[in-house]
């Protein structure tokens, strides 16, 4: 009896857990929704040319929660966003990736970073 009251206990704690943190990139919808509105232009593909982004993409990426953005991209998204345009606006916008950062399953080169 002991035994299945813990494991009830488990089970709603588990649910909880679940339903406060959810899942971990939704934390960042409006980031996300103001990324695709201010900055889809400059960093999808094709990977050239790149393109200034503007002040109001740059403002996006300046309060943006990236860690959370970088958890929620998927190879599918990786289809849309070019990895490289998405390295380079972070750069101009002055809030570069470091080198060896993982944004999905893109690793941001030396070459690239700051």
């Amino acid at each position: 009896m002991a035994r299945q009251q813990l494991l009830g206990l488990f089970l709603v704690l588990a649910i909880m857990v679940a339903v406060v943190w959810g899942d971990p990139s939704s934390g960042c919808d409006q980031d996300r929704q103001d990324m695709i509105r201010e900055c889809k232009k400059y960093e999808g593909w094709p990977a050239e040319p790149k393109i200034e982004p503007s002040e109001a993409c740059c403002a996006v990426w300046q309060r943006a929660n990236i860690p959370c953005l970088c958890a929620g991209v998927t190879k599918e998204k990786e289809k849309v966003w070019c990895m490289e345009k998405v390295v380079y606006v972070a750069k101009f916008c002055k809030k570069p990736f470091q080198p060896g950062y993982q944004c999905g399953s893109y690793t941001v080169p030396s070459s690239l970073g700051q």
